[in-house]
C-alpha cells in the first residue's frame, strides 16, 4: 500500500467510489438471507446502486454475468439456494460473502468452505464469524452465539490476516472498530454508533454496500470495503443525531446514505492503515 493513503487520501477515495457508484448504479443481485432483504435492497438504492433479490438457479446463467457484483449472505441458508449461491459465485463477476453464524451448525460450515473455495472478492463477518471461518470451528463452541459476535474485532485480526491469505480475499471483520486486511495490509475504519447493532441486519446491509462499491471499481478490493464500510457507519452518525432509537435509526441512517455530499465525506470517514 502506498504511503501516500493518509486520512486525507481516504477521505477522497470514499467520495470518488460514493461518486462512482450514484453515476454508474452498478447491478448488484443479492442472494441473501429473508431478513435483510428489505434493508439491504434500501440501503443499495440510498447509496445509488441497483439492487436485485434474484437468487432462482435457472435465471442465473441468464442474469449474473450482466450484473457488476454478487452479493452472497448465508443467513437464512437453504438446501434449495445453495446451487444458486454456487452458480453466481461462479459467474465470473467479482462477489463478496457474508458468512452469517457460520458455525451454527455442520451443514451451515460446509457451505461456506465450498463458496470460499470459488474465490470471493470479499468477506466480511462479525469477530466470532471470521475466527471460527478460518479456523473451520465445528458448532460446538460455547463462545458461538448466532448472529451476534462474542468476540472483539480486535481479536480476529490475525485470523482475519490467515484466511485472506489462505482464500485470496480481502477479508473485513466489523465490530466497534472494522479491520480490512488482504493478508499483509491492515486498515481500520471506525465509523458508527453503538446502537446500528440493535438494528438487525446493518451488518448485512453494509457487506451488500460492499458489493456495490466493489462493482462499481474492483481493481481495489481493500478501498472498497474500507470506504462502504465508513461510510455506512458515517450515516449511522449523521442518523443518530435524530434517531430516537433503533427504528428511526433505521430509517434516518437511509435518509442519511442518500444525502452525503462532498464535505461532509471527506472530513468524515475515519480510515487509518493499521500495519
Amino acid at each position: 500500500m502506498d504511503e501516500e493513503r493518509t486520512e486525507a487520501w481516504w477521505g477522497r477515495r470514499a467520495w470518488a467510489l460514493l461518486s462512482a457508484v450514484r453515476e454508474r448504479a452498478p447491478l448488484v443481485q443479492c442472494i441473501t438471507n429473508l431478513v435483510s432483504m428489505d434493508i439491504a435492497a434500501n440501503a443499495l438504492t440510498a447509496a445509488g446502486a441497483s439492487p436485485a433479490m434474484l437468487h432462482c438457479l435457472r435465471e442465473i446463467p441468464d442474469f449474473t454475468p450482466r450484473c457488476d457484483a454478487v452479493y452472497i449472505n448465508v443467513g437464512t441458508l437453504s438446501e434449495d439456494w445453495l446451487p444458486s449461491m454456487r452458480a453466481a459465485a461462479s459467474a465470473g463477476r467479482p462477489w463478496v460473502l457474508d458468512p452469517v453464524a457460520v458455525a451454527a451448525s455442520g451443514f451451515r460450515m460446509e457451505a461456506c468452505l465450498q463458496l470460499l473455495a470459488l474465490r470471493p472478492a470479499v468477506v466480511r463477518g462479525n469477530a466470532s464469524e471470521i475466527l471460527a471461518l478460518a479456523s473451520s470451528s465445528d458448532s460446538s463452541s460455547s463462545s458461538f452465539k448466532g448472529v451476534d459476535s462474542s468476540h472483539d474485532s480486535g481479536e480476529a485480526l490475525q485470523a482475519s490476516k490467515a484466511l485472506a491469505r489462505s482464500s485470496g480475499a480481502v477479508v473485513a471483520v466489523s465490530g466497534a472498530v472494522d479491520f480490512i486486511t488482504d493478508g499483509e495490509q491492515v486498515v481500520s475504519a471506525s465509523n458508527g454508533v453503538a446502537l446500528m447493532q440493535k438494528i438487525t441486519a446493518t451488518g448485512c446491509a453494509v457487506t451488500a454496500l460492499i458489493a456495490a462499491f466493489v462493482g462499481a471499481d474492483p481493481s481495489d478490493a481493500l478501498a472498497a470495503t474500507a470506504c462502504a464500510l465508513a461510510i455506512f457507519g458515517l450515516a449511522g452518525e449523521i442518523g443518530m443525531e435524530s434517531a430516537k432509537g433503533p427504528a428511526s435509526l433505521r430509517m434516518h441512517l437511509i435518509d442519511a446514505l442518500y444525502g452525503l455530499d462532498e464535505q461532509t465525506v471527506t472530513s468524515g470517514v475515519k480510515i487509518a492503515l493499521v500495519l
